[in-house]
């Protein structure tokens, strides 16, 4: 792939997975409930993705928003997730597991890496809320996790920057950084500032699906969330605009 840069795409399903390779993306992140951080998509999910995509998917393993420190029980389920998202082809697998003090969960996160076996070990953004992003990402090192996701205990690359090229700096060849919060109007500064190989990007379109539209007022989950007619798909257009401009840096 040269200089290259890759572009990973976050996934809420399997058409938007479609979507995405249909824009330019190199790797999908597949999950399920994007709106909530992204949850573990379902064994047919898994399936499908790898059936339709000539790319790698690497799959979420996180089973319920709010947080990072899980019970035993969340816990068995996650090791149970790794091994069927592997029995279903998955390529990687994307995880991240804290304490109740948000330090990371050393024993876990090596059961997690000792399950994936050979396929690619993923840390996900939990490490923006560790207490000390240094000795975390030390850890990780340690443990044979392969990427850490992260915009760096920001919510914008802009604002992360100072410590994005601080966390680049400190892993070097050692651990891969896949930045964040790369969008259409920060692309062509920061991707060649920060030196990166590689992007995780996501953008969505609102589509309906009508079935539900006869009766608005009803919810089937929370009310603040858009209306039950209504949900998310892949931007194909936003990523092939990032993959055109990512490809003249």
């Amino acid at each position: 792939m040269g200089n290259r840069i890759l572009i990973e795409v976050c996934c809420g399903s399997v058409d938007d997975a479609i979507e995405a390779e249909r824009g330019g993306a190199d790797r999908v992140e597949l999950n399920s409930n994007v709106m909530y951080g992204g949850l573990t998509p379902s064994a047919g999910a898994i399936l499908e993705a790898k059936e339709r995509l000539n790319i790698p998917v690497v799959v979420m393993i996180r089973p319920r928003e709010g947080g990072f420190c899980y019970t035993e029980e969340e816990f068995r389920v996650m090791e149970k997730d790794v091994k069927v998202a592997l029995q279903c082809g998955a390529d990687g697998i994307v995880f991240g597991i804290l304490k109740e003090d948000g330090r990371i969960d050393i024993e876990r996160c090596k059961r997690i890496v000792e399950l994936a076996g050979d396929k690619e070990v993923i840390f996900h953004r939990a490490i923006d809320v560790v207490p000390d992003v240094f000795e975390a990402l030390d850890i990780l090192m340690e443990l044979g996790v392969k990427r850490v996701l992260t915009k760096a205990q920001e919510n914008t690359i802009e604002d992360g920057y100072e410590l994005l090229t601080k966390i680049i700096d400190h892993c070097g060849d050692r651990l891969e950084i896949l930045p964040g919060g790369i969008k259409l109007h920060n692309v062509e500064e920061y991707a060649p500032k920060l030196g990166c190989n590689q992007i995780h990007i996501a953008s969505f379109i609102e589509q309906t699906d009508p079935s539900a539209k006869q009766k608005p007022h009803v919810f089937f989950g929370n009310a603040s969330k858009n209306a039950e007619h209504k949900y998310n798909l892949i931007n194909q257009e936003f990523v092939r605009k990032i993959r055109d401009a990512v490809d003249k840096i």
